[in-house]
């Protein structure tokens, strides 16, 4: 049985926009058309779809999907591409992770200083030296 874009879209959970979108970037072959010139895909562009929409769940980026499906579409299994990916994209998760721990210690840091009850009246002057009430024994740093 033949799918329009939108009952394709709609099996799937995306928009037709992004149906025509991941045809149009390679994603998904072009479908036959219809004697009125819509779009008609089959039951391998919802399972096709399917895989992309996993494979971004999983943090592959559209390009890495390309180059999955193209293995694919050769009749080779992905297998050790993915996993390569999927180490790539470990990789990355952990960096930003480890950037986000440390930015967490920081603002942690900033909130666990007792502010001085006693803050100076802010001018320009003052507020260009510091954004934060500073301890009055550390010098500010200034950027």
């Amino acid at each position: 049985m033949a799918l329009t874009v939108s009952a394709l879209a709609g099996q799937v959970g995306l928009s037709a926009d992004t149906v025509r979108y991941y045809e149009r970037v390679g994603l998904l072959p072009e479908p036959a058309r219809s004697a009125a010139g819509y779009r008609l895909y089959d039951q391998d562009a919802v399972g096709r779809l399917r895989l992309i929409k996993g494979a971004q769940r999983a943090g592959l980026r559209l390009r890495e999907i390309g180059e999955l499906l193209q293995v694919a579409d050769q009749g080779q299994c992905p297998c050790g591409h993915t996993e390569t990916l999927l180490q790539e994209r470990l990789a990355e998760v952990r960096g930003e992770l480890e950037r986000l721990r440390a930015l967490e210690a920081d603002l942690t840091r900033l909130l666990e200083r007792q502010s001085d009850p006693c803050c100076p009246e802010v001018t320009t002057t003052t507020a260009a030296a510091s954004w934060w009430c500073a301890d009055p024994g550390q010098p500010t740093e200034r950027r």
